[in-house]
């Protein structure tokens, strides 16, 4: 419970500064980089969270390693994080922060789940369909289910639309019956 307060503080000051300088899409883009860096090096991560290191000498490391890359108001977040010993709960902040952002622009968030990956044109019908239902702009992320015939399930703003294989012979059995 703690982790989540400390990840909605976090996450809702970086949003609230990011919209202030008129930085919100840009924020977001860095931190999804980041995000990347830490998957594709987990040893940065450890080096980041390491406690036998000091404060300013894994600040110093970022910076040289992005100055530049980043913006000026990311990496003085990234020291922050550091500083204050928070940079476990980076992944949780980043997920606050994006949650902030599609509430910002509307969106909701959901996972169709599908026998087979989704090209992009499939996905993009699915989220314009789902929209409709939900009257809302949803963007969908595709997770493979290989427990699925056939077809597809939605989870999207608290609803489950079930357009599977095998919820389309269920009904149609109690329709028979």
């Amino acid at each position: 419970m703690a982790e989540l307060a400390v990840a909605r503080t976090y996450g809702s000051a970086l949003f609230e500064a990011a919209r202030d300088l008129d930085k919100i899409e840009l924020i977001k883009n860095e931190i999804a980089e980041m995000l990347e860096i830490f998957k594709s090096n987990p040893e940065f991560m450890l080096f980041l969270n390491a406690p036998s290191i000091s404060h300013d000498e894994k600040k110093a490391v970022l910076h040289d390693l992005f100055e530049g890359q980043f913006s000026r108001e990311f990496l003085n977040f990234m020291d922050i994080l550091i500083e204050k010993g928070r940079m476990r709960r980076f992944e949780k902040i980043a997920s606050v922060y994006t949650e902030l952002v599609n509430t910002e622009e509307g969106i909701t968030v959901g996972i169709i789940y599908s026998a087979v990956p989704l090209d992009s044109d499939r996905l993009e019908r699915f989220e314009k369909e789902t929209g409709k239902l939900l009257r809302k702009n949803v963007r969908l992320e595709n997770e493979v289910d290989k427990s699925l015939i056939g077809g597809g399930k939605i989870f999207a703003d608290g609803k489950m639309i079930d357009a599977s294989l095998r919820a389309r012979v269920s009904a149609l059995m109690d329709t028979i019956k």
